[in-house]
């Protein structure tokens, strides 16, 4: 990185990458953000944030440029493609991958990078829309250490971050992370609709739980949106389809069989060919009670 304040790029302004953005300006940060439908973008000019006309404009000066797209073919469009950011890069800097994106395409980007001269961490989070707001993810960086060790001013007002290992272990972290969050999505939601059909309250079942062993993140924010029906995406469910079945086919590529990821799989899989795919992940308790009403338990 350059001397004094490093210039930060923000590729992609979406439900992560706005706040995200936006906290690093208030933290005093030189920040530039492209995202490709522009109009998202403009809003972010509130906030100090320079919204550059094209992407390379975006990165050409940039010390350090953040990627937070919404897939791995996105990704490698906008960092690899015939225009794409890292061929405009300066020799130097730092590209940091915050998309959720298979480990295969997050250990290609770091190796055209590193031949380009640029260094390159793979560093998905896990918060949602909230934690991007309160600058309270938790940051799973692969790649080299001390790349990671030089980024942590940038990180600080996003949340916690962690070095998890080598190019890909942050896309592998992150996948990880996604089968606990689906897994207990879909958990929370059984519960819920469990509790409801034995005539108890399941707004007061929820509370009754929190603090005991069943507590979790999970119970305390998408089960309150379960109880309210309040299905704004902070996480679309079609996003979180991503990132099960790419971790279902990580496991296959491995040789290992991952039963409860398999049917979690399935129910979001089923949950978007119904049509909510742009739904938060949370109402996956709709496509529970779809099955429970059809009384088709295997839908």
């Amino acid at each position: 990185m350059s001397q004094g304040t490093p210039h930060i790029a923000v590729i992609g302004t979406g439900i992560m990458g706005a706040p995200m953005a936006s906290r690093l300006a208030a933290a005093g940060f030189p920040v530039n953000a492209w995202n490709r439908t522009p109009q998202k973008a403009q809003a972010l000019q509130a906030s100090g944030v320079v919204v550059a006309a094209n992407l390379p404009a975006a990165v050409a000066e940039a010390d350090v440029v953040i990627c937070m797209v919404s897939s791995g073919p996105v990704c490698e469009a906008v960092l690899m493609g015939p225009d794409g950011a890292l061929g405009r890069m300066k020799a130097g800097a730092t590209l940091v991958v915050m998309s959720s994106i298979p480990v295969d395409t997050a250990i290609s980007i770091a190796e055209t990078a590193r031949i380009l001269g640029i260094r390159c961490v793979d560093a998905p989070v896990s918060g949602g829309e909230k934690g991007a707001r309160e600058g309270t993810l938790a940051i799973m960086a692969g790649g080299e250490a001390a790349s990671v060790e030089a980024l942590a001013p940038i990180f600080q007002p996003l949340g916690r971050v962690k070095h998890v290992g080598p190019a890909g272990s942050g896309a592998l972290t992150k996948l990880a992370n996604q089968l606990i969050v689906a897994s207990t999505i879909c958990a929370v939601a059984e519960a819920l609709t469990f509790a409801e059909s034995g005539g108890a309250n399941p707004a007061r079942v929820r509370e009754a739980l929190l603090g005991g062993f069943a507590d979790s993140t999970v119970l305390r924010q998408h089960g309150l949106r379960m109880v309210e029906e309040n299905f704004l995406p902070g996480g679309p469910a079609k996003y979180q389809l991503k990132d099960t079945s790419t971790a279902m086919a990580f496991a296959r590529s491995r040789g290992i069989t991952l039963p409860v990821g398999e049917e979690v799989d399935r129910l979001f899989r089923a949950m978007v060919e119904h049509g909510d795919g742009e739904l938060d992940h949370s109402g996956v308790i709709l496509e529970l009670r779809r099955r429970n009403q059809s009384g088709d338990a295997s839908a």
